[in-house]
């Protein structure tokens, strides 16, 4: 049976959930970025991943969200939810929730709460019992620094094998295990960049795009880095390349969600405050992070 015809070629931010000073989810802030975001060229958005702060909504805040961002996407582009649960029946019951409010593919975070246990039968039995159970595409999502789970490119590839399993997000780095899993995996089965740090060094092995955080403050840098390789000028994309791993890793792993939040405030957007227990930035760390977007030409 061939895969579902949906292409994950090109650049996809994973969007922060926007809370009010209450700490409330706030769908018209969400409906104002992603009006904004639309006049850029996105292949479509992850809604309620990591960067979406995903384990800190109730299913009902995940549903309004889920059905905001649908009303605010155009359907030429893709709403990707982030549906990972801790067990394969959460996980079936939400992703089929998320399938009824339009999302069009589903992001599966590799369940990690008993990593020692997440053998590759595990995951195989998980994502194939998971991808046979939802009427939507599934795209498996490995970030091994969050979750301790580092599946394997042989795993990755069995599961390529899958009608319904259609890529994966890679956020870990691995540039050979990358390549290897470009090279074991289905022909059909596409590779996704979980960070723009590497993405030239993903794309050069065959990723076809990525999910990364720099997309939502600076989409056009992702762009152009895509462009320039597909234009075959290496040199204009390696040095585009090094010049946002500073930016990139200013709000991801340096100053984390508040970071990006904060970011999104300076560009006119709306990131606001983190939910609890993660804490918004002192006065100290927002002139560091204004002070790099400055530097590399966001601000």
């Amino acid at each position: 049976m061939s895969k579902p015809k949906i292409s994950l070629h090109g650049v996809f931010p994973p969007i922060p959930t926007p809370f009010d000073v209450e700490g409330e989810v706030d769908l018209q802030k969400l409906a104002a970025n992603l009006e904004r975001w639309n006049q850029y060229g996105l292949s479509g958005y992850v809604v309620l991943g990591s960067n979406g702060e995903a384990g800190y909504l109730v299913e009902d805040e995940k549903m309004r969200v889920w059905e905001t961002a649908r009303e605010w996407i155009p359907p030429e582009k893709l709403l990707i939810a982030g549906t990972g649960c801790e067990s394969t029946r959460q996980t079936i019951a939400l992703t089929r929730q998320a399938a009824r409010v339009g999302a069009d593919a589903a992001l599966l975070v590799t369940p990690h709460y008993y990593d020692g246990r997440m053998t590759p039968q595990s995951l195989i039995h998980h994502y194939q019992t998971v991808a046979d159970e939802v009427p939507i595409p599934v795209i498996i999502y490995s970030v091994p620094k969050f979750t301790h789970v580092d599946m394997d490119a042989v795993t990755i590839a069995l599961l390529s094998r899958h009608h319904n399993i259609i890529g994966i997000k890679d956020t870990g780095g691995n540039l050979a295990k990358m390549a290897d899993t470009v090279r074991l995996a289905e022909a059909d089965f596409q590779v996704l960049v979980g960070s723009a740090s590497f993405l030239l060094a993903g794309l050069a092995v065959g990723a076809v795009g990525g999910v990364m955080a720099l997309s939502s403050v600076a989409p056009e840098k992702c762009f152009e880095i895509l462009r320039l390789f597909h234009a075959g000028d290496m040199a204009g994309a390696a040095k585009l390349q090094r010049e946002v791993i500073p930016i990139n890793t200013a709000i991801t792993s340096q100053f984390g969600i508040a970071g990006l939040k904060f970011a999104l405030d300076l560009l006119g957007y709306y990131g606001g405050p983190v939910r609890s227990p993660l804490l918004s930035l002192t006065e100290e760390e927002q002139q560091k992070l204004r002070g790099i977007l400055i530097e590399g030409g966001v601000l």
